[in-house]
């Protein structure tokens, strides 16, 4: 595996190269994270159907467990189970909007990942900086365990495990643990463990720390070694359930699937579970004992068990409901982590917002009242009145606001409308108001009919573990 270890040192100079400042080395992180062997181990897969534009080109990488969708291109980069989904990439003769100026596409979107380690990660939606609004690029950069890239083009940069960089061009920065970022665009910043960072150009800016001590429970991170905590626990006690689901050529969902619905055969379905219409189940989605109502989705990374959502929510990348009931149009944000127990029931009323990266993990039973915004780490009433605000109260405000660790300044309003806005783009997109009347077709529909292929590494020599070059068109 010569080449494959000569192909991951080329990535750790380039990226050192980028992160100069801030001074950083992802030598000690990226080195020995993942044994040489698994590397030949996990095929990589991708999707073809008649709604998205195929043209798949691989050379010089490894691509172990990988899932591609869409247009991508991966040149010298290393991916391991890592979700590359192009499903909403823009197309040629598309207008894309930025602050009053329309730009028009030439040519279809692609992604282009080039001299990057990325590690079980999810790379979704479109490039939203305006000088590349063709190619979403991910270069020089090394993304770890269950971070999220999504709509963020991201060069020289390093994110650590479970952070998520949401619709920002991201220059030659170190993404912390657990931080979400999305700002717009982040330039040679080193954005914190914990920092959940939402800003918008003179209209609003929110931001929260989570304490250390806190944090490191659920996510704790020494260079060289996989990342432990609670969250890494959590995963690992479910990993075996995917086995099969990736071991089987053809395996159908074990659930009735309704109209206008689609579960991935990269899902896991176990116990008591249903779906209604328009749900969208992605892959290395996990439900259990679940019920998820009309319009419903579960995507990457998800986990919901005992649990009841009454329909139309969505569950961001990453997120994962235990033991609770959702009111319709509760939106769950990215990598939140929602844990009731069997004697701690936890229940969210109907349209309320669930911030990216909140920790709620109960020591008693909890009601929160419809239309909240909630963020942060909450165990009990007393923390929920620290880290939670009524979306009617924060949209008449208008200059700052502290709760607890939370500061945030600006329009209220405009937050709420930005958020409110864009959890209807996301039903929308992901077809939860299809029907056959109105043909308003999304993800949900989009992925009924569609075949993986599956691409294999070289097993052994020196280019054990790479790929060969691929081209893969219409």
């Amino acid at each position: 595996m010569k080449k494959l270890e000569r192909l991951l040192n080329r990535i750790i100079d380039r990226v050192n190269v980028n992160l100069r400042e801030p001074a950083f080395d992802v030598g000690p992180y990226v080195r020995g994270l993942i044994p040489w062997e698994k590397f030949v181990r996990f095929y990589a897969f991708y999707g073809l159907t008649l709604e998205h534009p195929l043209h798949f080109h691989f050379h010089h990488s490894s691509l172990a467990g990988s899932y591609f969708l869409g247009k991508c291109i991966v040149d010298n980069a290393v991916l391991y189970k890592s979700d590359i989904r192009g499903d909403e990439l823009k197309s040629r003769g598309d207008v894309f909007r930025y602050r009053g100026l329309d730009i028009p596409l030439h040519d279809d979107e692609v992604i282009r990942i080039k001299d990057s380690f990325l590690v079980k990660n999810l790379v979704h939606n479109n490039s939203h900086d305006p000088e590349s609004p063709e190619e979403f690029l991910i270069q020089n950069t090394v993304a770890l365990q269950y971070a999220n890239i999504h709509g963020s083009p991201v060069e020289g940069s390093f994110l650590g495990p479970f952070a998520t960089v949401d619709l920002t061009t991201v220059h030659d920065c170190v993404i912390g643990k657990y931080a979400y970022v999305q700002t717009g665009e982040v330039t040679h910043r080193y954005v914190e463990d914990g920092q959940i960072w939402i800003h918008a150009d003179n209209a609003f800016n929110f931001n929260f720390h989570f304490h250390p001590d806190d944090l490191n429970r659920y996510v704790h991170l020494v260079p060289g070694e996989v990342p432990t905590g609670i969250f890494m626990d959590f995963l690992e006690e479910r990993k075996r359930d995917f086995i099969s689901a990736f071991e089987s050529v053809e395996l159908k969902p074990n659930i009735v699937v309704p109209e206008g619905a689609s579960v991935s055969r990269y899902a896991v379905i176990k116990g008591n579970t249903s779906i209604g219409e328009n749900v969208l189940v992605a892959q290395r989605a996990y439900l259990e004992n679940a019920c998820l109502g009309k319009g419903s989705n579960a995507q990457e990374n998800c986990y919901i068990i005992n649990s009841r959502l009454e329909g139309f929510n969505i569950t961001a990348h990453g997120g994962k409901v235990i033991h609770a009931r959702l009111g319709k149009k509760v939106f769950v944000g990215f990598n939140a982590f929602l844990q009731g127990k069997p004697d701690c029931s936890l229940s969210i009323g109907e349209g309320s917002i669930v911030m990216p990266h909140t920790i709620i993990d109960l020591k008693e039973s909890l009601d929160i009242p419809p239309g909240q915004l909630v963020w942060g780490y909450i165990t009990n009433k007393k923390d929920l009145s620290r880290h939670s605000i009524s979306l009617e109260e924060l949209s008449r405000s208008e200059g700052e606001i502290v709760i607890g660790a939370m500061i945030f300044q600006g329009n209220g309003g405009d937050f709420v409308n930005a958020f409110q806005k864009r959890i209807e783009h996301i039903l929308e997109a992901n077809g939860a108001y299809y029907a056959k009347a109105t043909g308003n077709r999304g993800h949900a529909q989009y992925v009924q009919s569609i075949s993986f292929n599956i691409i294999q590494p070289y097993l052994e020599g020196d280019l054990g573990g790479m790929y060969p070059t691929i081209d893969i068109c219409p």
